[in-house]
């Protein structure tokens, strides 16, 4: 064969292997729609649940995942940024930081549920925040710092060496080089990954199972130490745990979650193409 030949070969393969990998996600996202968008109304939104869950809306849930997205944002993202600094920047190449890059490695790809029975042990008991908004985003800010911290550190050293030698040379400081060279073109990346990993907590059931959800909250919650109920776990509890519930309600909660994490995704897939567009190299 050419290499004409073998490369459309190679294009054809790689063509066939992503519509594996797009079409079943775009059949269930289709699914979804079809069978919730009927549930979709400002009442379904905006109203409490009622008679045992089976009316009503899916305000408290949906506030709740909301609360606890910023309780994360602010859990997580300051302490990851910096450590992923401190590890491209200021660490050395020695045993050590090879080590901590493992255990990152490692801690983030630990089941969800452990992260859970560690809020659980650590925040709900030992702490003794209980079941609570700052417990349940303190553990899930603790899941997401490993994606955050990995992506962020990539991005960083992505940034060309040039850079920063040239920043020193006119007589910047290391931090004011970080800051105002460094930090600037690793952006777009740096949010690729905090949106990776906060679409994840806000998809998660298990870690909130055992640290600030409850099965039915018809109030609003008044501070951090108080429970909160959460679409994930909402959605499991009318589709297990709750007989004669609509079917149709269902599948609304679940398309609603689903927005909620695509338009997370989106929000971050403009900042990102927005920024890559004013990049200077």
């Amino acid at each position: 064969m050419t290499r004409q030949q073998i490369d459309r070969i190679a294009h054809i393969v790689i063509s066939l292997v992503a519509a594996l990998v797009v079409v079943p996600i775009i059949f269930v996202i289709g699914y979804l729609v079809y069978n919730g968008m009927g549930a979709l109304s400002w009442e379904f939104l905006t109203a409490v649940p009622r008679n045992g869950m089976r009316e009503g809306g899916i305000m408290p849930a949906l506030l709740g995942t909301i609360f606890l997205t910023l309780g994360t944002v602010i859990a997580a993202i300051p302490l990851a940024i910096a450590t992923a600094i401190y590890l491209a920047e200021y660490a050395g190449d020695n045993r050590l930081t090879r080590w901590i890059r493992l255990a990152i490695v490692n801690l983030a790809g630990i089941p969800s549920i452990v992260y859970g029975l560690f809020g659980l042990g650590v925040f709900v008991l030992f702490l003794n925040l209980g079941t609570s908004i700052i417990a349940g985003s303190l553990t899930l800010g603790l899941m997401t710092l490993p994606v955050v911290i990995s992506t962020a550190e990539e991005a960083i050293l992505a940034v060309p060496r040039e850079f920063r030698t040239v920043s020193l040379s006119l007589g910047a400081t290391r931090w004011q080089t970080i800051r105002y060279q460094v930090l600037p073109h690793a952006l777009p990346g740096m949010i690729t990954g905090i949106i990776l990993g906060l679409g994840r907590a806000a998809g998660e059931t298990a870690p909130i199972l055992f640290t600030v959800v409850a099965f039915y909250l018809p109030e609003l919650p008044h501070s951090i130490f108080d429970q909160t109920m959460a679409l994930p776990y909402h959605l499991y509890a009318i589709s297990t745990q709750v007989p004669g519930m609509p079917i149709s309600l269902q599948y609304g909660t679940a398309l609603v979650l689903l927005i909620v994490v695509l338009s997370l995704t989106l929000v971050a897939t403009a900042l990102r193409t927005n920024m890559r567009r004013r990049r200077e190299w």
